[in-house]
């Protein structure tokens, strides 16, 4: 038997998901802990009142229920990690408003867990028209169909284009919900990009999705500058990803006692996160106090994935063993993330302890090739910079780059990549100095930087034709991957440099750019 702490437990009832339907009364639960197996449902009582077992059915997820009875120790229901078991009551139909409701059953291999909740039912009149969809394959061509024709008689709207696709709907289960169609993104091609990395060596051309003009064509004419002078150094100097759980204690002295024994356990700890997932590594774990609260960043490797379900999935086992094996101050509440991690947001602390892959890309840009491909000197893109440092410092940015993200949601959007994670992997830390031969030499740190080579979107069809032009899909590449973005955006930040410097930032758009009705391109 598992232990389940009171503070994770009373996580499993889905809240609203009270309501009546025809017949009776519905409400939910979720396995949030583990895979288990349910094995017997030994009461449901609604307001202190015994629902007669011969009233209770049980559907897992939107497959059909099953009567309670068919659920027993010889003939136990499979409960996987995030099932969604939803109890049908043959019962009178509440009344709107606050109810209670106690659930008890045995499990394995947590034993027997007691829910007691209090719930707002609502009532489905309210509803929206729901979204059509199909339990058993919310995939298959006649679903998409009903969806898309749902779409349209609710909207207005002729689907022209969105419903041509040349992916398979299947292909595309564990990325999207309701599949309704796709949308195309023009995708363009830069390079060749140079790149002399530890990991990414040689010449590739780079997959940009865009709908800004200028985009591509400004980000190939930097990796021309950067090919003419010799290429563009690249290394990953730093490897972490968070989860960052809080601990919530009756006092601050509490919070620092434990605080104390999360540092004398860690190698325990480490053990119980380890072993959600082979690729998963706990490097470290830092602890931050504040009033009476205990933050605790867990600092992960994730190999070639992002990561970000796998250190989630981690950092709940560990904090499950924290809170069955802590003697030295009991949490009165916990959340498995505080905040702190900053997923998909900018943070000082990212900048500064590194979130994904901390990559630098550096290069000397030679005078006359800068003159000759982009019509400005070194002396102007040097002295620029310094004034921009100024700007970027009064406006408050942690960025000092100039358009880092555009390069970064370009090819996250090729590659199938978190777009959301632009957030954070755009922050860009820029520095410029002349040469005594009047070269320039330019580098670009990006300390945050989140991307994956296998998992998530990338083994979608077309992201992975993307990642597989660069020879970047699948596992051992992330770190090439990590360099190939680092090096391209450090050629947009020479293009745009050179563009503001010579004053062909204007013209440029003009010549190429979505606003302009005329725009050749």
């Amino acid at each position: 038997m598992t232990f389940v702490p009171k503070a994770v437990l009373k996580k499993l009832y889905t809240h609203s998901s009270l309501r009546n339907e025809d017949g009776g009364v519905r409400f939910a639960v979720k396995n949030r802990l583990a895979p288990a197996t349910l094995r017997t449902i030994r009461h449901i009582q609604i307001n202190g009142q015994p629902v007669p077992e011969d009233h209770i059915k049980v559907a897992r997820d939107n497959g059909p229920p099953v009567l309670l009875n068919q659920i027993n120790p010889e003939q136990p229901l499979d409960f996987p990690l995030g099932t969604l078991l939803t109890f049908h009551l043959e019962m009178a139909q509440l009344s709107e408003g606050r109810h209670d409701i106690d659930v008890a059953f045995d499990t394995d291999p947590f034993g027997r867990l007691g829910i007691s909740v209090s719930d707002d039912l609502r009532s489905s009149e309210r509803d929206p028209a729901t979204i059509p969809r199909n339990g058993e394959n919310d995939y298959s061509d006649e679903i998409i169909k009903i969806r898309q024709d749902f779409l349209k008689e609710h909207t207005g709207a002729s689907l022209d284009h969105i419903t041509r696709y040349t992916i398979n709907p299947d292909e595309t289960k564990g990325n999207i919900e309701h599949f309704t169609g796709a949308v195309q993104v023009p995708m363009g091609i830069a390079g060749p990009l140079l790149v002399k990395g530890e990991h990414a060596q040689g010449e590739f051309y780079v997959p940009l999705a865009t709908s800004e003009g200028t985009l591509v064509a400004s980000y190939n004419r930097g990796m021309k500058v950067l090919h003419e002078s010799g290429g563009v150094t690249c290394a990953v100097v730093g490897d972490n990803m968070q989860r960052a759980p809080v601990f919530i204690f009756k006092t601050a002295s509490e919070a620092r006692r434990f605080a104390d024994w999360i540092v004398e356990r860690t190698d325990e700890i480490r053990t119980a996160s380890e072993e959600t997932d082979p690729f998963v590594r706990l490097k470290y774990i830092d602890y931050y106090l504040a009033n009476k609260f205990a933050y605790l960043r867990f600092n992960f490797t994730t190999g070639d994935a992002a990561g970000m379900n796998m250190v989630g999935k981690a950092t709940f086992a560990a904090c499950n063993w924290i809170l069955q094996n802590c003697d030295v101050a009991e949490a009165q509440r916990f959340y498995l993330e505080s905040n702190f991690a900053t997923d998909k947001k900018a943070s000082m602390i990212n900048i500064m302890r590194t979130r994904g892959k901390r990559v630098t890309a550096e290069a000397v840009i030679k005078r006359d090739v800068l003159l000759n491909i982009m019509d400005a000197d070194t002396e102007s893109l040097y002295y620029h910079s310094k004034v921009a440092n100024v700007g970027a410092m009064l406006s408050g940015a942690n960025n000092n780059g100039c358009h880092s993200a555009n390069a970064i949601t370009a090819m996250f959007m090729a590659t199938g990549q978190d777009v959301a994670n632009v957030a954070e992997s755009s922050t860009a830390i820029a520095y410029l100095e002349l040469t005594q031969e009047k070269d320039l030499y330019m580098s670009i740190t990006l300390p945050s930087l989140i991307v994956a080579t296998c998992g998530g979107g990338t083994g979608l069809p077309t992201q992975r034709e993307s990642l597989e032009i660069m020879d970047c899909y699948g596992v051992g590449k992330v770190g090439k991957f990590a360099e190939i973005v680092a090096g391209t955006v450090l050629a947009g930040e020479i293009s745009l440099a050179a563009a503001i410097s010579s004053l062909d930032w204007v013209s440029s758009h003009d010549q190429f750019g979505r606003n302009d009705p005329g725009a050749k391109g």
